[in-house]
């Protein structure tokens, strides 16, 4: 079966029209701040448009959207993402702040994979403008781009469903509309709502209005872009409380807090199994990280070394990466403690990115169980997730999953380290961009950056990053032989 080439360019035009019209958001800011950036955020919103109209020009008439594939699907999410980092990355190059193409694309690809991960050694530099586009990209990634573009743009169809399957790639879908628009709506309702309560705590806490929209974008959207060279640090007590609640809230299941905040079911959350053992896992490292904080930090009081603890644990958990110290110094073992962290991530059908606790929990059940598997061979003892038998398909699944990340993360710690980083470097660089978390270890720990990287280094950790954000196989599907089979 051939690709329709004509559908899957019809769609990065549209979407490019789509990122064109938000890009200048941000001018509004500039015009208040009196910055220097409205050329550049409208130049590369021009150029934007321009490219995704002359897409449209040439593919003529509308493609059929209820044609779409699953091979369509799959190709038009892998391009979509490197084509609107691509042109999202214009600003930063147009205007001069981030001068480097390869380091304006790493950004930008971190952004809308809401990594988090940056080359920017003074991000206070930067104009007002080009901050907020900067925090908007996770914002717009954090849920997808293609799922945004099903609740707004009709255009699309029932045919968008595998958009979103190729979207949303993981061990469960849960599906709170019949249709996937609709699905999509109401996913988009929790997200802005979310965004909007962080944002008005954030500023009853003391944060401006563009310094709260800031962090609630990184926050809701589990990226950690900062507009401050000190992250969260740089605010009160206060808004960093406001954050761990909000970062561990984000990291849930976006379909629990529908039934449970839209739908009034609270329960949804107590039944949830996955949901259980994320809460557990969160306490029981904030507990011990806390614990050991209060042994080794002699120079600071109890509150702050807890909350500092507490905001570390639960930013790497839910993959966020806002840091408020240099968790490495917690403890002695504290690298080795957060490297796994960095491995772990949050709730599936959340923003976060890693393995998921779904996917642990389901692999640790099955090792559990595979004890009496071998004392009755005979007997089938299945793996069950929420009173649910968990389908042998879906646990291969989970375990071809594993393998793979595992073999991505150590083939990109070997070519980064004969790109010139060293071990410990080279593995927190890895797992955190391939997590979507933002800071590792090392060189690139919570107070440094990825500016030191070389640019081969940084194009790989992008590709990386890419792979992380759409859980392997729908970038990989697209460059397996059995993807071009006819």
């Amino acid at each position: 079966m051939k690709i329709n080439l004509r559908l899957v360019c019809h769609l990065q035009g549209l979407l490019l029209l789509l990122v064109g019209a938000i890009m200048p958001t941000g001018v509004l800011f500039s015009l208040y701040y009196g910055d220097g950036d409205i050329l550049s955020l409208l130049s590369a919103a021009t150029i934007t448009i321009l490219t995704g109209l002359g897409i449209l020009v040439i593919i003529g008439q509308q493609p059929d959207y209820d044609e779409l594939s699953k091979r369509e699907g799959y190709v038009s999410v892998a391009l979509s993402w490197i084509l609107i980092s691509a042109f999202g990355a214009l600003p930063f190059v147009i205007h001069g702040s981030i001068p480097t193409y390869t380091d304006a694309f790493f950004e930008t690809i971190s952004g809308f994979t809401t990594t988090g991960a940056s080359i920017l050694t003074d991000i206070e530099a930067l104009p007002h403008g080009l901050l907020f586009w900067r925090s908007l990209t996770h914002w717009l990634g954090g849920m997808g781009i293609i799922v945004f573009s099903l609740a707004i743009l009709p255009l699309l169809g029932v045919g968008g469903a595998q958009l979103f399957i190729a979207e949303v790639a993981g061990p469960t879908k849960d599906k709170i509309h019949p249709q996937v628009r609709g699905t999509a709506k109401r996913l988009w309702a929790v997200y802005v709502l979310l965004t909007l309560v962080n944002t008005a705590a954030l500023m009853i806490c003391g944060m401006s209005l563009f310094d709260a929209l800031c962090h609630a974008f990184g926050t809701v959207a589990t990226g950690g872009f900062s507009t401050r060279n000190a992250s969260m640090a740089a605010f009160s007590p206060a808004a960093q409380y406001v954050t761990i609640v909000f970062m561990f809230v984000s990291g849930i299941n976006f379909s629990l807090h529908y039934y449970g905040i839209i739908k009034g079911r609270i329960g949804a959350y107590f039944r949830d199994e996955e949901l259980r053992f994320y809460s557990v896992v969160v306490l029981a490292n904030i507990v011990f990280m806390g614990v050991a904080s209060l042994i080794y930090v002699k120079d600071q009081g109890t509150e702050p070394v807890l909350r500092n603890a507490a905001f570390a644990v639960v930013s790497i958990l839910s993959t966020t990466g806002f840091g408020t110290a240099d968790y490495e110094t917690f403890a002695p073992y504290a690298r080795f403690v957060f490297l796994v962290l960095l491995f772990s991530g949050s709730c599936a059908g959340s923003t976060s990115g890693a393995i998921k606790m779904v996917r642990v929990l389901v692999l640790v059940k099955n090792g559990i169980l595979e004890f009496g598997r071998l004392l009755h061979p005979r007997a089938v003892i299945p793996v069950r997730l929420n009173q649910r038998l968990v389908a042998p398909h879906i646990l291969h699944n989970i375990l071809a999953f594993f393998t793979l990340y595992m073999l991505v993360f150590l083939n990109g710690t070997l070519v980064l380290a004969i790109l010139g980083l060293d071990m410990d470097s080279a593995m927190g660089a890895v797992a955190s961009c391939q997590g979507g978390v933002g800071p590792g270890i090392g060189s690139v720990g919570p107070v440094a950056n990825y500016a030191h990287v070389v640019p081969a280094g940084k194009w790989v950790l992008s590709i990386i990053m890419l792979l992380g954000r759409l859980e392997l196989f729908t970038l990989l599907m697209v460059f397996s032989p059995y993807y071009w089979r006819i």
